[in-house]
């Protein structure tokens, strides 16, 4: 991802065909050593293509990926309740025992902070 990134500032300061020199030159400008096999990969695969093409045509395809989350599944989970839920808080009714109270530390002899 670092490499991308530097590779991309190259490309929006106008260097269009960055190099691994380039790119490597960025990374150490901020303390960062370059992987030279991911670098490498990074810059066969760009290699005379254009950024811009390259970005637009990814954004056309993350548009047709879903991507509702959760609000989906918001809409079923009270239909569900509304069928079944009025028989379900009938039974969970009797289930409930009366809690019992704590024993105080009172009748240790002793208080945590003493």
């Amino acid at each position: 991802m670092k490499h991308l990134a530097a590779y991309l500032l190259l490309g929006i300061g106008g260097n269009t065909s960055p190099s691994a020199d380039d790119v490597k030159g960025v990374l150490s400008a901020v303390g960062i050593e370059a992987d030279d096999d991911r670098l490498d990969k990074l810059i066969s695969e760009l290699k005379g293509k254009d950024i811009q093409e390259l970005i637009s045509e990814g954004s056309t395809k993350l548009a047709s990926v879903p991507s509702g989350g959760g609000g989906g599944g918001g809409t079923a989970a009270p239909s569900a309740a509304a069928g079944g839920g009025a028989a379900a808080a009938e039974e969970k009714a009797p289930e409930k025992e009366p809690e019992k109270e704590e024993e105080s530390d009172e009748d240790m002899g002793f208080g945590l902070f003493d």
